[in-house]
């Protein structure tokens, strides 16, 4: 394979759709909630995206079978009260800088082709510590849009993101307003130690809200719990490592 190949599979009529990106990154934030939404909705697969900019690998399924690794497209049609939508998924991100401009660049073919009207990119900023409470981070490319964001309760604190957003959740948006495409990025704080399900909720809640969207959690809410006794677990063993406070003398307490 020598260039990126998109495989189309049927055509499905959509009405101004929104486009939510969920690749794999820090935490696997995007990726698990892309692919909660596919599952719940249960959103039809109609494209898939194969790549020399892809790792050099196939996956092998349960049974022993292989599949070429790639990243897929699915479609949901809304009610009215929610739009339709669009959703890409993924094994893999680019491994070279030249293949994420490309796959960013087709990513945004495949939103104009639907006439998507705004991009929703999911990823996850990591922090470096374990995080209670994840709160869920913004950046658009649109100044007029971004009150409306806060509205949803994603925040923005000067300086956090100082670092910029690599992968195609950044290039999307700079390319996107390039081709006059609105876009926005939710992250949710992670340590970056782990895959992430807690953060990957925040930014479900978040995301849910600016599609008027209700779907079931509880499948993400258990793998939540199960990743909190690991991090209880880690914490303990912190806490082990830690040498003992010192204890002073009555004469040494007042040593300065």
């Amino acid at each position: 394979m020598n260039e990126t190949t998109v495989v189309e599979y049927g055509e499905i009529a959509l009405n101004e759709p929104v486009m939510i990106v969920g690749l794999p990154g820090i935490g696997l934030i995007g990726k698990l909630v892309a692919e909660h939404l596919i599952g719940e909705l249960k959103a039809e697969k109609v494209m898939e995206i194969f790549s020399p900019s892809f790792p050099p690998q196939v996956n092998v399924n349960p049974d022993g079978t292989i599949k070429l690794v790639s990243n897929e497209v699915y479609a949901w049609k809304g009610d009215g009260k929610t739009p339709d939508l669009i959703i890409l998924v993924g094994d893999y991100q680019s491994v070279t800088n030249e293949g994420h401009y490309e796959l960013a660049g087709i990513y945004l073919d495949i939103a104009e082709k639907f006439k998507v009207k705004r991009i929703y990119t999911l990823g996850g900023y990591g922090t470096g510590k374990l995080i209670d409470v994840p709160h869920v981070l913004y950046a658009v490319n649109k100044p007029d849009i971004v009150e409306e964001v806060k509205s949803y309760g994603a925040v923005f604190n000067e300086g956090e993101l100082s670092g910029g957003i690599i992968g195609a959740s950044g290039l999307i948006l700079g390319l996107g307003e390039l081709r006059g495409i609105e876009a926005v990025c939710f992250m949710g704080e992670t340590s970056g130690y782990l895959v992430d399900p807690k953060s990957a909720q925040a930014v479900l809640s978040v995301l849910c809200k600016a599609l008027n969207l209700s779907v079931d959690t509880k499948e993400l809410e258990a793998r939540a719990q199960e990743i909190e006794k690991i991090i209880t677990k880690i914490r303990e063993l912190e806490q082990q490592q830690q040498p003992s406070p010192k204890e002073f003398t009555a004469e040494e307490k007042y040593i300065v």
